[in-house]
């Protein structure tokens, strides 16, 4: 930190905002890792920070700058980042890898979920926004591209996925392996692996009338007792708000990125921002935010924002995170959802907006090989990135 800067609380900002950001491959946050090689802050607002990576050539990098950079935007005295990069030597590699593996060590939850396996939770701050449609039609959307993807769906008490999949049936258990399989679904050359409290109840009219501790114990089961196998994507269809399962959900899987649903509405904005501000105490990654029943679009094209507009850029803005898409009002969807037949397998003005959200999702939650990040490789040169 600049000697003329006498507010030497901002470096303690900066620190505390960076033990937010989680090495993805790793599973800490790097400062804890010890990645964190110097923070310098200029009068001027002018903030370094320098980031030593496992190996230079990381494609995690880009995540990793991506947060830092949204983090530092909730330190109003930053007025420019500029993230500088090096690489670990052996020594503080191997100390790296150790602290890492002390942590795994230490959580409590060893589920089936495969480590290279990106699972990413769907979730709203209240119900009513479409939050199951828009997991059926990502999920469906991934495994059309040829990805095998999970499906849990986490809502027990509104369980919805069976029937907007169009999957029916019964959990059944492996006798060898003593674990629940789930029902499967191909999508072309894609598959879905799907689990759902559907799938234990004898009617989709059941009530089920449980609470806190027991649907912890349910959402638990579904994570270490499933014979999930090797997945591209986990998607998890979140119950709405910020109860015991979401919490649950967030201690278990503390590596998930999470997608926030909203809708165009103001209040459906501001109580969006709940489940967000959750997500974030447990240290996961907003990976961005879908808004649904954007606008009508009539068969001339003009648009009716029946349900107001902004609410999903607003909400993106307010939490430092992109905007993936708007998806219109169509009654293709609700038509989709009925049949078990997604929307984003057919045309029209919601299928391509859902179609475009699940590139944008790619993109924001890669797919990545970890053993890219611990190869060893030639050091790169330094680059810099700023931010106005």
């Amino acid at each position: 930190m600049d000697d003329n800067n006498s507010d030497l609380g901002i470096k303690e900002k900066v620190m505390n905002q960076l033990r937010g950001v989680i090495d993805p491959e790793l599973g800490s946050d790097i400062v804890d890792l010890g990645m964190v090689k110097e923070v310098d802050f200029r009068d001027s607002g002018e903030l370094q920070i320098t980031i030593a990576l496992t190996t230079a050539g990381c494609p995690l990098k880009a995540q990793i700058q991506k947060d830092i950079r949204g983090r530092m935007k909730s330190i109003s005295e930053v007025k420019h980042v500029k993230v500088n990069w090096t690489e670990l030597s052996d020594e503080e590699r191997a100390q790296t890898m150790d602290r890492a593996r002390f942590n795994l060590s230490k959580e409590d939850v060893v589920t089936q979920i495969p480590p290279t396996t990106k699972s990413i939770m769907i979730a709203s701050g209240k119900g009513g926004v479409g939050k199951s449609s828009v997991t059926a039609n990502i999920a469906t959307g991934l495994a059309a591209r040829g990805l095998t993807v999970g499906v849990l769906d986490a809502d027990i008490w509104g369980f919805s996925i069976p029937q907007m999949l169009g999957v029916e049936g019964r959990l059944a258990g492996n006798e060898e392996t003593k674990r629940i399989v789930p029902l499967v679904k191909n999508i072309g050359s894609g598959t879905l692996k799907i689990i759902s409290m559907g799938f234990l109840v004898d009617e989709n009219k059941s009530s089920l009338n449980w609470r806190g501790l027991i649907l912890n114990r349910a959402v638990r089961h579904f994570l270490e007792d499933v014979e999930w196998g090797e997945m591209d994507y986990l998607i998890i269809d979140m119950p709405p708000g910020t109860g015991d399962v979401q919490m649950g959900l967030a201690k278990m899987l503390p590596r998930s990125d999470m997608i926030v649903v909203t809708t165009p509405s103001k209040t459906v904005q501001t109580v969006a921002t709940r489940v967000a501000s959750m997500a974030q105490s447990y240290y996961l990654r907003i990976a961005g935010v879908v808004e649904n029943m954007s606008a009508f679009i009539n068969e001339d094209g003009k648009e009716y924002n029946i349900f107001g507009s902004g609410g999903g850029e607003e909400l993106a803005q307010e939490l430092g995170v992109p905007l993936l898409g708007s998806i219109p009002i169509d009654p293709f969807v609700s038509n989709g959802s009925d049949t078990g037949v997604p929307v984003i397998l057919g045309d029209g003005h919601a299928a391509r907006a859902l179609n475009s959200i699940v590139d944008e999702v790619i993109s924001a939650v890669p797919r990545i090989n970890p053993l890219d990040c611990t190869a060893h490789g030639s050091l790169e040169t330094s680059v810099s990135i700023t931010n106005s």
